[in-house]
């Protein structure tokens, strides 16, 4: 039976650490993933909120057209793409559509569906495309997701994610342990 995985991109599809090289040579840094330790990065940079957003606004398609893919990803993806529908659901700006669809053409990753949003809050394109399970690295985003919706959460598990997650919410360490997580469900 066909299920329709709901799959964010930033730092799910895409490695973790995409940002690390760009704020590093940006703000002088020396950092790496695990130093990451929440969500927001504001602490990790000594500029004002304002600066950082202008610096991201404007650095954004070139983060995200060299951001590389997470391992294991494809693979995974190519084979869950055969019989079930993908439909790719990210915080992105409807501005960076051209950037991540050619990111997935360069990757030849298929895809039923991208839809960026302009915000984090994905419940209301997870109900609209009825996604029966979805994928997600931020931790307020997964919580929120398994409960408004009912449906599961796999989370994968960073540095800056490590808030306690309910019942419905799996945390993962990578695409494998998702993959097997989702043959098992899948099989139910």
């Amino acid at each position: 039976m066909t299920k329709r995985f709901g799959i964010d991109i930033d730092g799910t599809v895409t490695c973790p650490a995409s940002m690390v090289p760009f704020l590093n040579e940006a703000f002088n840094l020396n950092i790496s993933l695990k130093d990451i330790k929440q969500y927001d990065l504001m602490p990790l940079v000594s500029v004002s909120k304002e600066e950082f957003a202008e610096w991201f606004t404007k650095n954004e398609p070139k983060i995200y057209s060299n951001s590389p893919m997470a391992k294991g990803a494809k693979e995974i993806l190519d084979d869950w793409a055969k019989t079930n529908e993908l439909f790719f659901i990210s915080a992105r700006g409807q501005q960076l559509l051209n950037v991540t669809a050619e990111w997935f053409n360069v990757h030849n990753i298929d895809y039923d569906h991208i839809e960026l949003i302009g915000s984090h809050d994905k419940v209301a394109s997870a109900k609209k495309y009825n996604v029966d399970i979805f994928f997600e690295d931020k931790h307020d985003n997964a919580v929120t997701i398994h409960e408004e919706c009912q449906i599961p959460v796999i989370l994968f598990n960073t540095p800056y994610n490590q808030d306690p997650i309910p019942e419905g919410v799996i945390r993962v360490n990578n695409w494998y342990e998702a993959n097997n997580w989702v043959n098992n469900w899948l099989q139910k």
